[in-house]
């Protein structure tokens, strides 16, 4: 019977995956069916924990993540959690061999969204690698599938990945971020003087993270590469639309990629993984 809450856990993660992000499901069914459901369980878990600080307003959020800190570790300890996409993170640490340490940087980061940070060049990174670049390490470790020496080849790639991925949504989500949750993540930026000036500035580091992130996915097993790519060029995408947009505008509005127009990007990306991509 457990085999059956097994199944539910990671029907649970997917469902939330799905839920919470149309662009990653769509990469996630690109990838191997055989690594998809460790995948979704990472997803669910780190959304879980970014909707404690981030939605439940009106909550003891320190509360509320320091039980999800201890559950998590409980359930590592134990193999078993009763909460469906706790249990569907702990199968998939154990299966693919994840750091603990990735975790824990993770839940650091998840904790600084609970201070008022004046964000620095030196937390701006830390955040960033908790936050981001770990999940992709956790992600790189399910599509090297123990390979090692892999796994350290494309390792900065990974976290280039991640750490791109983490810079766009500050950007879109620059309204909800600065005016509802009174967060300012880009280091020695004054908000009330953001500007085209500050905000090229900001694209310019992303464009660079980009060409290096680009070069790890080429290098990723056939199992993974197709479904990295297509999150890639979704949010490529996504940030082709902030670049066009003016300060001001992503200031009072959140940049988003239409259902209809990632289709068009799925089908042009399918077409150049497979004429030009390798």
């Amino acid at each position: 019977m457990k085999k059956l809450f097994e199944e539910l856990s990671y029907d649970v993660s997917k469902k939330t995956t799905k839920k919470y992000s149309t662009s990653f499901s769509l990469g996630i069914l690109a990838l191997k069916p055989s690594i998809r459901p460790a995948i979704y369980a990472i997803y669910g878990y780190v959304r879980l924990a970014d909707e404690i600080v981030d939605s439940f307003h009106g909550y003891d959020k320190e509360k509320l993540l320091n039980r999800f800190k201890l559950e998590t570790d409980n359930a590592l300890s134990e193999g078993i959690s009763l909460n469906p996409i706790l249990q569907s993170f702990q199968d998939t640490v154990v299966k693919y061999n994840i750091d603990r340490t990735l975790i824990n940087q993770f839940l650091h980061s998840m904790e600084m969204d609970l201070q008022k940070i004046d964000y620095n060049s030196a937390l701006y990174e830390e955040y960033i690698h908790g936050s981001a670049e770990v999940v992709g390490l956790m992600c790189l470790q399910v599509f090297t599938e123990g390979d090692k020496s892999k796994y350290e080849e494309l390792k900065p790639y990974a976290m280039k990945l991640g750490s791109v991925f983490q810079k766009i949504n500050f950007l879109r989500d620059l309204k909800d971020d600065y005016q509802i949750l009174g967060r300012t993540y880009f280091p020695n930026v004054d908000m009330c003087l953001f500007d085209n000036c500050v905000k090229c500035q900001i694209e310019e580091d992303i464009e660079q993270e980009f060409k290096q992130a680009l070069i790890g996915i080429k290098m990723l097993p056939n199992s993974s590469k197709f479904g990295v790519y297509l999150a890639y060029k979704y949010y490529l995408t996504l940030f082709k639309k902030i670049k066009n947009k003016s300060s001001k505008e992503i200031m009072n509005n959140r940049v988003r990629v239409a259902n209809s127009e990632k289709a068009y990007v799925a089908f042009k990306s399918y077409l150049r993984y497979k004429t030009t991509f390798l």
